[in-house]
């Protein structure tokens, strides 16, 4: 029997529902066999203390199961947006993804990033509507928010059968077929109930209508006859359309009465691409700057990705993406961009917190390596005799950071060590000093991220530690070009130091990031050993700015002209010119500090409407739309950061405790003055 791959993420909001789709998945499939839940906190996949405390899942976990002749690898991913770069790195290394959508919310905001983050890495995806059973619960609904809010292009594989708490089952349209759930966990196959043929009738039709295409025999086919395709045709022509993603099928059913999740579990076996299905891996060869690409073959030269670092009983587990070759104990790899060779020792095949030890991994497998010494997250893996380098991983810049000290003084060095460790699990954890007083900071995507933090800390490294007040992460950025001419010339006797740059600093357009830097020195007035020490200098400088001590955001740095000393000159003395020039020209750009704004989504009763309105716009928020979603109001604003702490308790109070909210990145804007002044002096 061919063995056939499928690597598959399960994403959405929070609450819609995936880790209780994967708990189901894993008992079908005999994974499991007796069901968790995440409500009593004893869900497989939610195996931390602090998921199984706070009921989410903060970290991905990665389970393997096998459904009639696949082998299926499903990685769990959170649904709050401070771990977004969970699902990130998720979806880099997977090749399909089952979108969890709930029948009676619809699309919600975290919804609307992981989608964006699947449509960023090309996944293809099938659809799951759950809670079916739930009051409230509208399934044409959810696929007209689809495509509006989403811009997917659904194709509807199901019909439900009864809707709320009369939902029993599901309508097959590829088969034409009706499956009942009778409170055993196998459905019972029967005709499609009369009241429902009709409708099934026109919703096959336009299932047929929107694949037929897919093929050229099959669309010549469609025109002259219509509707003759056999149910085997039909899957053939959606998995074309869905490994080409061009199409996202739709399946409803409710996971926690574990209806609707065995047709789910055909339709990823049917459906979702294999790694062979995808398209071969790019990367760049170290050695000549050429790109290069390899098929997912355990035939071709070695490589994988390195998707997350984890802590654990055996020290660093490393959680990696095979695209090409083979990997087996005892075999040599090397670290692509450092050149560092790896020793690979143990290969585990990984149950949430659970392992299996392997002897061989190949191309398509998700596996965790033990003992990566010189390989982090991010980096690739490959032949030594053919390294290539893969794009790495996109880390979100923190939005929010605060002093963490121990409670006991004796724990500051364990403090330390643990979060480096922490932060090499998590990347969107940044850990500085600060260069005034010498306390620690950590910096995280929100105040559950640094809370959750704290906690980890405590659970895992023992460690007890205290949060001070939040504080926002601001940025600094140009408002004008600047230019400056700016010599640096030093002699004490003996070698001196010398060096001249003439520097063009420029603001970087709206949405860009980090350092552009261009030389247009002629003649060789700067050596390149000296240029590359002036673009060193600014990169370091950008980092710390001159406002207030926060990164500058964006900046284009171009060297004009400069001049050597036949002995003086040093990069060392290119360095400190370039620092030194930096903080004028910075300073004649007119610079000004920028604050994150929040995209603010709040769900409320009627009732509440205005005094949430009100509160936002008293926090500087700007209502960006009000809309009637079933019996509620959604409304979402635009608010700084600065004036969202601890929003939770407001929001609560103002509503009786019957709204909810969540709270993603928007983008940075101008602070304002008054406001500008103020941060700076507390900054002094």
């Amino acid at each position: 029997m061919t063995r056939i791959l499928r690597n598959i993420g399960i994403m959405a909001h929070v609450d819609a529902g995936k880790t209780t789709l994967t708990e189901r998945i894993l008992f079908n499939t005999g994974r499991i066999h007796r069901i968790g839940d995440v409500h009593d906190g004893n869900a497989t996949m939610d195996f931390r203390t602090l998921e199984q405390r706070h009921g989410i899942t903060i970290s991905a976990a990665a389970t393997s199961c096998t459904w009639k002749d696949a082998s299926i690898t499903i990685i769990d991913t959170p649904g709050h947006v401070d771990f977004t770069i969970e699902v990130e790195r998720s979806l880099r290394v997977l090749d399909g993804a089952v979108a969890v959508f709930s029948a009676v919310s619809g699309v919600e905001p975290q919804s609307e990033t992981v989608w964006r983050q699947a449509d960023r890495f090309g996944v293809p995806r099938l659809c799951f509507v759950n809670k079916m059973d739930q009051v409230g619960a509208n399934f044409d609904a959810v696929i007209e928010e689809l495509v509006e809010r989403l811009g997917a292009k659904p194709i509807v594989l199901q019909r439900p059968i009864g809707c709320e708490h009369a939902f029993v089952g599901i309508v097959d349209l590829v088969t034409m077929r009706a499956f009942v759930w009778e409170g055993g966990a196998h459905p019972r196959e029967t005709d499609i109930p009369v009241n429902l043929v009709d409708e099934a009738k026109v919703w096959r039709a336009h299932l047929v209508e929107q694949v037929a295409d897919a093929d050229d025999s099959a669309l010549a086919r469609y025109l002259d006859s219509g509707d003759v395709f056999e149910a085997d045709e039909l899957r053939a022509l959606i998995r074309l359309c869905v490994v080409g993603g061009s199409v996202q099928p739709v399946l409803c059913g409710s996971a926690y009465r574990n209806i609707g999740v065995q047709p789910l579990l055909d339709a990823i076996v049917a459906f979702a691409p294999a790694p062979a299905d995808r398209p071969p891996v790019e990367g760049v060869n170290p050695a000549t700057g050429e790109t290069e690409t390899r098929a997912a073959s355990a035939e071709a030269p070695t490589v994988a990705l390195v998707s997350k670092v984890q802590m654990s009983r055996y020290g660093a587990l490393s959680y990696v993406r095979v695209y090409a070759g083979r990997i087996r104990r005892g075999d040599t790899l090397v670290n692509a961009a450092t050149g560092r060779t790896e020793r690979i020792g143990r290969l585990l095949r990984m149950h949430a917190n659970e392992e299996t030890e392997i002897g061989e991994a190949t191309a398509g497998d998700v596996v965790a390596i033990v003992g990566l010494k010189a390989t982090g997250t991010g980096e690739t893996l490959s032949d030594p005799a053919q390294p290539i380098v893969l794009d790495g991983l996109a880390t979100p810049a923190p939005v929010i950071e605060a002093v963490i000290e121990p409670r006991a003084s004796v724990d500051h060095e364990r403090l330390g060590q643990a979060l480096a460790a922490m932060s090499r699990e998590d990347p969107s954890l940044r850990v500085s000093t600060d260069p005034e007083t010498g306390a620690v900071l950590i910096a995280g995507m929100g105040e559950l991220h640094l809370m959750i933090a704290v906690e980890t800390l405590k659970e895992d490294y023992h460690v007890d530690a205290t949060l001070g007040a939040p504080r926002v992460a601001y940025r600094e950025a140009l408002t004008v070009a600047a230019e400056v001419d700016h010599t640096h010339r030093k002699q004490n006797g003996g070698t001196g130091q010398y060096a001249r740059i003439k520097l063009v600093l420029e603001p970087r357009d709206p949405g860009e990031a980090g350092l552009l830097f261009e030389n247009q020195c002629v003649g060789g007035a700067v050596p390149m050993l000296y240029v590359s020490a002036v673009e060193k200098a600014i990169a370091a400088a950008m980092s710390e700015g001159t406002l207030a001590g926060y990164p500058v955001i964006a900046l284009k740095a171009t060297l004009v002209d400069g001049a050597t000393h036949a002995k003086d000159s040093s990069p060392l003395a290119f360095e400190i010119a370039a620092r030194d020039a930096f903080v004028v020209a910075f300073a004649e750009g007119r610079p000004h500090l920028l604050e994150p704004i929040m995209r603010v989504v709040v769900t409320t009763p009627g009732d509440h409407l205005g005094a949430v309105i009100g509160d936002l716009q008293s926090r500087r928020g700007s209502i960006v739309g009000a809309d009637m979603r079933g019996n509620v109001h959604e409304v979402i604003a635009c608010v700084p950061l600065a004036n969202m702490f601890s929003y939770v308790n407001t929001v609560r109070s103002l509503s009786q405790g019957r709204a909810t909210f969540s709270m993603t990145f928007s983008h940075y804007a101008a602070l304002p003055k008054a406001l500008q002044t103020r941060v700076m002096a507390e900054a002094c």
